[in-house]
């Protein structure tokens, strides 16, 4: 009996750890194409990086990596990185790269 209550314990724990990665990496996406969009950089793909379980000022919180790649002006590749702080962005970091060309041409 009580081995039964304990994995059902564990079973809904696990299903939960699931669904709330879920949540923050559909979150960590929507939040990465709003930056390239914003900086009108070409968002090539997403990879969620490693994640961990810290504790902070609110409480437990998921503090996730994700490492994302991008371009600038089509013939270059660049790698950014962003966290997020449970489903909160806290940074998103890009190196240093070219600047998009605008469609106004001089002349």
């Amino acid at each position: 009996m009580i081995t039964d209550l304990l994995t059902i314990v564990l079973v809904v724990v696990a299903a939960l750890l699931f669904w709330q990665q879920r949540r923050q990496s559909e979150q960590a996406h929507q939040y990465i194409r709003q930056y390239c969009q914003r900086m009108e950089l070409q968002l090539l793909s997403i990879a969620r990086g490693h994640h961990t379980l810290r504790r902070t000022e609110q409480g437990w919180q998921w503090l996730t990596q994700y490492w994302f790649e991008f371009s600038a002006t089509g013939d270059d590749h660049y790698i950014g990185h962003a966290q997020l702080r449970g489903l909160r962005l806290k940074a998103i970091d890009t190196p240093v790269h070219a600047m998009p060309r605008s469609g106004q041409t001089n002349g």
